[in-house]
C-alpha cells in the first residue's frame, strides 16, 4: 500500500460512511479509504495482501466494523473510522505548548482557534523551539503516544555555537549523562557547519532521540559544548514537517496515522 498524501480520500477525515448495520463491504472500505481502485482493491483480497484482525481474507463481500477492525494491506494498518481529529502543526517561536496561557503569551489555542474540535497537544516544545507538534481530540492516543515507553522517534534541526567536529557526534552517540539521567541518541549528523561574517562560528546538527524530557536536546547539546541558538522539530515518526509553513496545521494520512497507532500499540 502506497501512501496518497496528495490524495483528499487518504485523509483521516475523508473515511468512508459505514452501512445501516454498522458493517462496510471490506473491497468497498479499502477503495474509498485510497488504497486503490475498487478493482484493484478485490485482487489485492484474492491474492492474500489485506488481512483483518490477523486473518488473511480472500473472500471478496467480506463485510468488517470500521470502527474497530485492525485492517493490514501487505502489513500496512489502515486506521479505524471515528471521530476523532488528528492534525499536525507547525508550531512558530514564541508560542507556547498549551491551548491557552494564563500570562497572555500567544498559545496553540490561538492557532486553532478556527477548528470546532477542543483539541489538546501531544507533548510539547519548548516556547523558544518551533517545529512539528500533534494535535488531537483522542484522549487515549495522546498519552500513549507521548509515553516515553513507546519510544517514538523524533528528529531535531539544532543551529548550536562553535565548531561542531566528528569527535562530537560520536560521543553523542555513545551517550550522555544529564543530571537527570543518560539521554540516547539515535542518530545524528553534521549539516552545516559555517564560520559566517564573524569571528563566532556555528554549526547545523540533525538528531534523532525518543525522549520528551524537559528541554532535552538544548541541555545535550551545551553539556557537549555547543548552546542552541535555534532549534526545530522536524519530525515525529513518520511525521515529517516538509513544506508546512510556520502556524498551519494539516491531517494526518491514513498511512501516517496507521504507523503512529501501530506505534503506541493501539
Amino acid at each position: 500500500m502506497k501512501p496518497h498524501d496528495s490524495d483528499p480520500s487518504n485523509l483521516v477525515s475523508q473515511r468512508p460512511e459505514p452501512d445501516e448495520d454498522g458493517l462496510i463491504r471490506l473491497q468497498k472500505l479499502l477503495a474509498q479509504s485510497g488504497v486503490a481502485s475498487r478493482r484493484k482493491c478485490e485482487e489485492l483480497m484474492l491474492e492474500g495482501h489485506v488481512e483483518v484482525d490477523g486473518e488473511v481474507i480472500t473472500r471478496l463481500g467480506t463485510k468488517v466494523d470500521p470502527a474497530t477492525a485492525v485492517i493490514r494491506v501487505d502489513g500496512k494498518r489502515l486506521p479505524p473510522i471515528s471521530a476523532s481529529v488528528y492534525v499536525v502543526l507547525n508550531k512558530p517561536r514564541g508560542v507556547v505548548s498549551t491551548m491557552s496561557d494564563p500570562e497572555g503569551r500567544p498559545s496553540l489555542g490561538e492557532l486553532v482557534a478556527d477548528r470546532s474540535e477542543r483539541l489538546f497537544h501531544v507533548g510539547r516544545l519548548d516556547t523558544d523551539t518551533s517545529g512539528l507538534i500533534i494535535l488531537t481530540n483522542d484522549g487515549d492516543f495522546a498519552q500513549r503516544l507521548a509515553h516515553p515507553s513507546y519510544e517514538i522517534e523524533k528528529t531535531y534541526v539544532a543551529e548550536v555555537e562553535g565548531e561542531l567536529h566528528k569527535g562530537v557526534i560520536k560521543k553523542l552517540l555513545a551517550g550522555v549523562t544529564l543530571d537527570d539521567g543518560p539521554v540516547l541518541v539515535s542518530r545524528a549528523r553534521i549539516v552545516e557547519g559555517s564560520h559566517g561574517r564573524t569571528s563566532r562560528s556555528r554549526t547545523i546538527i540533525e538528531l534523532v532521540i525518543h525522549e520528551g524530557r524537559n528541554r532535552i536536546v538544548r541541555r545535550l547539546l551545551e553539556e557537549v559544548g555547543h548552546p542552541v541558538t535555534r532549534l526545530t522539530r522536524t519530525r515525529i515518526g513518520p511525521l515529517e514537517l516538509g513544506t508546512l509553513p510556520l502556524g498551519q496545521m494539516r491531517e494526518l494520512t491514513l498511512d501516517e496515522l496507521g504507523v503512529l497507532l501501530d506505534s503506541a500499540e493501539l
